[in-house]
């Protein structure tokens, strides 16, 4: 169970879901019609030495059909917003961003697998445990951004250490909170949110996504989220996700926060992402999928 001064290394809480998702981009990876390449993600995931190495050697056994129906929604959202974060970040290098910040970055390897122009810094911000895992399974990659790992816990004053490390506020940002909101409280979204826009000059951008609202919580979920679990559990991962979440209820909607304080917000559309690279959907996991913010805000000049 969560607590606000909760705090984990790479195989614990919210660490082991950075591992399932850098397991979802090695498997992407290794398809031959794969929507975006990470050379690093399943390094990465052997090294944890836990049970994502299994399902990445296809351990894990088939559920049933529920439970194939979930894992392919939540496949399907993975792989949308990698692709549509991807681009995010190669149209903001474009109009001449060359300051980037990837809030809790887990296993991300952007800075090392995207050709970032010259003069591009990446800033990561994570838990300690986290970064330092990552430095010291790639120490031997050379990074293709000036990279600074800036180790602090989102729900701490993570602007003063950002700072500390080099971040410039009065240079535009293109900022990133990927898999991130649902890990963190309402209120500290809100006071991420004002961090933020706080350090962001004009022409600064911000993506992000978050699952929107809850299912109703009836039996037959309960039970799939049970065999869920156990199919997990046979590879060795005790991951449950809800969990690690916060809830949806009493939070402040992100598109609503953005265009309040002066940004402009673009909203993206997770199936269409998909089925426009030939990904078709079916309908539950369409459904699924529509449950998904993913947006991007801009902050012009006349709004600071």
């Amino acid at each position: 169970m969560r607590t606000d001064d909760d705090s984990w290394d790479i195989t614990e809480s919210v660490g082991v879901t950075a591992i399932g998702v850098a397991a979802m981009r090695a498997r992407e990876t290794a398809r031959p019609d794969a929507l975006f390449r990470d050379p690093y993600a399943e390094r990465l995931v052997a090294a944890t030495g836990c049970g994502w190495r299994r399902v990445l050697n296809g351990e894990l056994s088939s559920g049933d059909a529920g439970t194939d129906s979930l894992y392919r929604s939540l496949s399907a959202m993975l792989i949308a917003r990698t692709v549509y974060f991807d681009n995010y970040f190669t149209d903001a290098a474009a109009a001449g961003i060359r300051q980037l910040v990837i809030l809790a970055s887990g296993l991300d390897a952007r800075a090392y697998r995207i050709e970032w122009p010259s003069g591009s810094v990446v800033f990561e911000l994570d838990q300690p445990k986290v970064l330092s895992f990552k430095q010291t399974v790639l120490a031997d990659v050379a990074p293709r951004a000036d990279r600074c790992a800036v180790a602090v816990d989102l729900r701490h004053d993570w602007p003063r250490a950002l700072r500390d490390s080099g971040f410039d506020p009065a240079r535009p940002t293109a900022w990133l909170a990927e898999g991130l909101l649902r890990y963190l409280p309402a209120d500290a979204q809100d006071r991420l949110f004002a961090d933020l826009a706080a350090l962001s000059a004009p022409g600064s951008r911000m993506a992000l996504n978050i699952g929107r609202g809850s299912r109703v919580d009836s039996p037959a979920l309960r039970a799939l989220r049970e065999r869920r679990a156990r199919m997990l559990a046979e590879v060795g991962i005790d991951m449950r996700l809800e969990s690690l979440w916060y809830p949806w209820e009493g939070r402040t909607d992100p598109r609503d926060w953005f265009a309040t304080h002066g940004w402009e917000v673009a909203v993206a559309d997770p199936a269409a992402i998909l089925s426009e690279r030939g990904r078709e959907q079916n309908d539950e996991t369409r459904a699924e999928l529509n449950r998904h913010i993913l947006m991007t805000a801009t902050l012009g000049d006349e709004n600071r």
